[in-house]
Formats: C-alpha cells, sequence, structure tokens
C-alpha cells in the first residue's frame, strides 16, 4: 500500500477537559498517514487519481470551525470518519499532539484504522 503523510498539520480547536480550558481555541498539531494504491496517479500524472493533500489539510484546518472536544481520542476518531467520508483512502493513521503540560515538549494520541 502506498502512503501520502501531512506531517505537523498546525490546526486550532477548542479542546479540553475543562470549559475553561475548551473556551479559547488550543494549537495543535496533526500527523496525517494516508494509504491506498497510487500506482494509477504514479503512471498517469493525473490529480484524480490520487488524494489532493492541499484538500486534506484544508478540510482540517477548518475541521473544528464551530466544534469543540473534551478528549484528543475522541477528535482523533472524528477526524478518522472525516477521512474515510469525505477521500478515497484505504487506512489512516492520525496523530494528534498537544501542548498542554508546560513541562512536557506534548502530549499525544495515536491510532489507525482501516476502511471495513
Amino acid at each position: 500500500m502506498d502512503k501520502i503523510t501531512i506531517h505537523q498539520l498546525e490546526v486550532h480547536y477548542h479542546i479540553g477537559v475543562s470549559d475553561e480550558e475548551r473556551s479559547r481555541p488550543q494549537r495543535l498539531l496533526i500527523c496525517l498517514e494516508m494509504e491506498r494504491d497510487f500506482s494509477e496517479a504514479a503512471r498517469t500524472d493525473n490529480l484524480d487519481s490520487t488524494v489532493d493533500y492541499y484538500k486534506v489539510a484544508q478540510r482540517l484546518i477548518r475541521f473544528g470551525d464551530g466544534r469543540s472536544w473534551k478528549l484528543i481520542e475522541k477528535l482523533a476518531a472524528d477526524i478518522i470518519d472525516l477521512m474515510f467520508t469525505e477521500f478515497a483512502i484505504e487506512a489512516v493513521d492520525v496523530e494528534i499532539r498537544k501542548m498542554v503540560i508546560p513541562e512536557a515538549g506534548y502530549v499525544s494520541f495515536s491510532t489507525r484504522r482501516r476502511r471495513q
């Protein structure tokens, strides 16, 4: 299976367990690996035969508009649902990095799902 990866896409979502934490958007970094057979795109050089990673990035940047989450685990599940609904991929890995603990670089959650 071939893979397209978006590394450390910066988004600002309302996320956190407490109401106070969710009151302002927080900076998150999303790493996304999308898998499928890209041999047709490689053969034809046709954008319609691949996943437009610019469109994916723009969709993720807007994904938090008007929404909030308590847990990064739920956010990751919602991103996976979005990816399978709107983009032709067979599998996706998502890592979400949250800079919430001052003494740590980040806290992250990662998961992988295949289309069923």
